[in-house]
């Protein structure tokens, strides 16, 4: 009677240090012991050992890059850990396509996935509709190394992101419309409001360039260091995470609901109450914590919810402190004092 090994018997054979490589000729694979194999073909070296339940799904032991020869990027294009990761983007393609954050085709989804390779989504599909074939692989250039449909155009942008930020696993980006409306005024969302965005987001504005550029995504990258929402001028908003791409979503359906709260907010007829800047200092602590950038780390309190832009009939809680004689002029305050005593007797004549 023949062998069957399954995926648990290497695992086994891993961890009591025998080479899995060894088997009996007439030994019959289950899909995911030939999976294992593969990966461990594909990475030149010994897998990491992974629960049954993970069915060959995990992270791999040692990342490939542009530079690995075809036959490994095509291998490793097909394993069960990227067919997860496309099942994933296809996830987010939906979520983002129901709640009328993308029209059209519009919006574009990128994973890292090596030293310099990142999974992408297609160019011309609607993001509610995609499956797991229409997916690319690419390298920080752009060039497309597997993949049968071609990649976003916006790609360019995803990749910038990602060189710049190298904590940036996931990026997303979309055009959801009360977000896109700041955009489009050129105006940075007031801070200090509501807790989630304070602790999960950090927005800034890019300059308006050709959706697809270089200098778009420069524009973009230049931001991403102290930001991980940056509103495009007259475009959409780009979001990147540094734990997977469902969080650089979540960072999405945050600004938005955001924005959306603001509007309403500032037509209530009421100027909107804002939290006390030793409150927000306490959620900055929690953000910081949490490994999400912010510019206002280490500002003084009077600093944090500045806002040269628009803020809906709001000011600073702790307004700024301004130092005793700052500004004053002793010669003019002498002649103010005396015009207004002359002015005075004339009058009491």
């Amino acid at each position: 009677m023949k062998n069957i090994i399954s995926l648990r018997d290497l695992e086994n054979m891993v961890r009591n240090g025998q080479d899995v490589r060894n088997l009996p000729a007439d030994a019959i694979l289950t899909p995911s012991a030939r999976d294992f194999l593969l990966e461990m073909e594909v990475r030149g070296m010994k897998p990491a050992v992974t629960s049954s339940a993970d069915d060959g799904a995990s992270a791999p032991v040692r990342s490939l890059s542009s530079k690995s020869s075809r036959s490994e990027l095509e291998s490793f294009f097909n394993l069960p850990y990227c067919q997860n990761l496309k099942l994933q983007i296809c996830d987010i393609g939906r979520r983002l396509w129901q709640r009328a954050y993308v029209d059209g085709n519009g919006g574009n989804i990128a994973i890292r996935v090596g030293d310099d390779i990142a999974l992408c989504t297609p160019t011309l599909v609607s993001k509610g509709f995609m499956k797991p074939e229409d997916m690319g692989l690419v390298d920080f250039e752009g060039n497309q190394l597997c993949g049968a449909k071609k990649r976003t155009s916006e790609i360019l942008m995803h990749l910038q992101i990602m060189k710049q930020q190298p904590k940036a696993v996931a990026t997303v980006h979309c055009h959801p419309p009360y977000s896109t409306g700041f955009a489009v005024a050129g105006v940075e969302p007031p801070t200090c409001m509501i807790p989630e965005f304070e602790v999960f987001a950090s927005v800034a504005i890019a300059p308006y360039r050709t959706p697809g550029t270089p200098e778009m995504g420069k524009l973009v990258a230049d931001l991403v260091d102290k930001h991980n929402v940056i509103l495009m001028a007259n475009h959409g908003v780009v979001s990147w995470s540094h734990n997977n791409v469902e969080d650089a979503y979540f960072k999405m359906e945050i600004l938005e609901a955001y924005c959306r709260t603001i509007l309403v907010a500032s037509q209530l007829g009421v100027a909107p109450k804002t939290m006390t800047a030793p409150q927000l200092q306490d959620l900055l602590k929690i953000k910081q914590s949490l490994g999400i950038p912010d510019p206002r780390y280490g500002l003084k309190e009077c600093e944090l919810c500045d806002n040269a832009e628009w803020r809906p009939g709001v000011t600073c809680a702790v307004p700024p402190k301004e130092e005793a004689g700052a500004g004053k002029d002793p010669e003019a305050e002498a002649a103010v004092k005396a015009i207004t005593e002359q002015i005075l007797r004339k009058l009491n004549g």
